[in-house]
């Protein structure tokens, strides 16, 4: 289940990275077509500015050279040579929509001009020719929307009584055929250098990109706006977009894909290291588990050997009185520690192998009895006292009761190896009751305890703090309870001495009968 977790994390995590490398693929894609459309609006803005200052530039030399003829033919009748000179310019300069021979309003002569000047605002015109005595007037066209007014005065003409006009068309002055100026999203802007506008409808500079420069004419100097308001199909054309997202897609899948397989190959080169190191350290295992067993099953036996050479010895004693009884009695105790001994050897014939051995329900009060009534002497030559606290009704476990019956002899034989050099009243103090679904023994003695330093590593073979100790009692004994599914601990202890602890899985079924 955890693996199916992860792989599922896995592949969220691969999904995730390849949706966030799209979003910043389209988000990359909009911001380059944007500075694209930034960089074709300023170059096409700059290019018209140049051009519109260069058309503004030639209406300086228009009227420079209207000025020339105008002075020059002053006696001729009409002025046909300064009519054939603007009709020329006409014909050739289509942003010049009327050129005229402006007169001061107290002259008798008509003004002269060429081409559609407005009859009604002669007067107007005249008015704002000879007002002031500014040498060059811009002003709005005041009846035909998107034309300027270009007025100059000069001593020579002022002499004569004139002044020249232009109407120019502010549309042709800008228009070049360029495609960029025909989109209905690009908006163009021109007006008077005082900020009046005369054509071209406001820029919004907010949410539009936005140029603006005053023509070069010294004239002139209109103010040309340009902006172009960009839509998402502007910034994210359908079908690019999908192109990009999908080679994106197809690369990202790619480097995943080799990635995976690159990680595959080097799990599959690990677990084969990790294999052979399993191996190598399965072998070293047994081989300490051999060295473990030869010199368990040394300690082991030696508990019951020594118990049936001491019955032995005290039979042959018996015998040596004549009384049987006593022989008898020592005879079957001598029997008891051989299949004792018995029962070890087949434990440890059946250690290394894997299946655990047939367990039985049966009364720990029963195995404690076995284990005291076997220590009752040697605790009694070394003056240790040993007290019992169990409940009446039966402590019933699944285990092996020979195997429960070594662990508790080692742990009191440890105890009373403990209190050989206590100075003081040497007691041990057996607690055994069933609490909370578990069966609990508690050994506990009154000697100096065990050192602070060894806690952490008590139950591993071949660690001991008795002089001459092999270090393996502890760890079978601890091995043994665990094979049963309990526990055995060392524990703090309220007085002196040390206490260790059993926790077995209470078993409360009707006891099966013992062969």
């Amino acid at each position: 289940m955890r693996t199916s977790s992860f792989f599922l994390y896995r592949y969220s995590v691969a999904i995730l990275i390849g949706v966030l490398l799209v979003l910043l693929t389209i988000a990359g894609l909009a911001s380059w077509r944007y500075h694209t459309h930034v960089q074709v609006l300023e170059k096409e803005s700059v290019l018209l500015q140049r051009l519109a200052s260069q058309r503004a530039g030639q209406h300086d030399a228009h009227l420079t050279a209207l000025a020339a003829v105008v002075q020059t033919s002053v006696d001729q009748s009409g002025h046909e040579l300064f009519k054939d000179v603007a009709h020329s310019i006409l014909n050739f300069y289509p942003s010049i929509d009327a050129i005229e021979l402006v007169t001061q309003p107290t002259a008798d002569e008509a003004p002269t001009g060429v081409g559609a000047v407005d009859p009604s605002i002669q007067t107007w015109i005249q008015e704002q020719a000879w007002t002031g005595n500014e040498h060059m007037k811009l002003l709005v066209h005041p009846t035909h929307a998107g034309h300027y007014l270009l007025i100059k005065r000069n001593p020579g003409l002022d002499a004569l009584g004139y002044a020249l006009l232009l109407d120019i068309d502010a549309a042709r002055l800008l228009g070049n055929g360029e495609a960029l100026w025909s989109q209905p999203d690009v908006t163009l802007r021109l007006s008077l250098p005082d900020g009046t506008p005369f054509l071209g409808e406001p820029i919004d500079t907010a949410n539009a990109m936005h140029f603006s420069k005053a023509l070069s004419s010294a004239t002139q100097p209109l103010l040309l706006e340009t902006g172009l308001k960009l839509k998402w199909r502007d910034l994210l054309p359908l079908w690019p977009t999908l192109g990009m997202v999908l080679l994106v897609s197809l690369a990202y899948a790619g480097i995943y894909l080799g990635w995976r397989q690159r990680r595959r190959v080097q799990a599959a080169v690990e677990q084969a290291r990790i294999s052979g190191m399993e191996s190598r350290l399965a072998h070293a295992s047994r081989v300490n588990a051999l060295g473990e067993m030869a010199s368990g099953l040394t300690h082991e036996l030696t508990q019951p050997l020594t118990a049936i050479l001491a019955q032995s010895q005290a039979g042959r004693r018996l015998l040596t009185k004549g009384d049987t009884e006593r022989l008898a009695k020592s005879l079957d105790e001598t029997v008891i520690q051989a299949q004792r001994a018995s029962a070890i050897l087949e434990h440890f014939r059946h250690w290394s192998r894997p299946q655990r051995l047939p367990t039985v329900s049966f009364d720990l009060r029963d195995a404690l009895q076995n284990v005291l009534a076997l220590v009752r002497q040697e605790a009694q030559n070394l003056q240790v006292h040993i007290s019992l606290d169990v409940p009446a009704t039966p402590l019933l476990v699944k285990a092996d009761p020979i195997e429960m019956e070594q662990v508790l002899f080692n742990l009191l034989r440890n105890a009373m190896d403990a209190l050989k050099e206590a100075s003081t009243e040497r007691r041990i103090h057996i607690t055994a009751m069933e609490q909370e679904g578990y069966v609990q023994v508690d050994v506990a003695d009154n000697g100096p305890g065990v050192p602070t330093h060894l806690h952490s590593e008590l139950f591993t073979p071949f660690v001991t703090s008795k002089e001459g100790g092999t270090g393996l009692g502890l760890a079978l004994s601890q091995r043994l309870v665990e094979r049963a599914g309990g526990e055995l601990l060392l524990q703090e202890n309220s007085n002196a001495g040390a206490l260790f602890r059993i926790r077995l899985v209470s078993h409360p079924t009707v006891m099966e009968p013992r062969e």
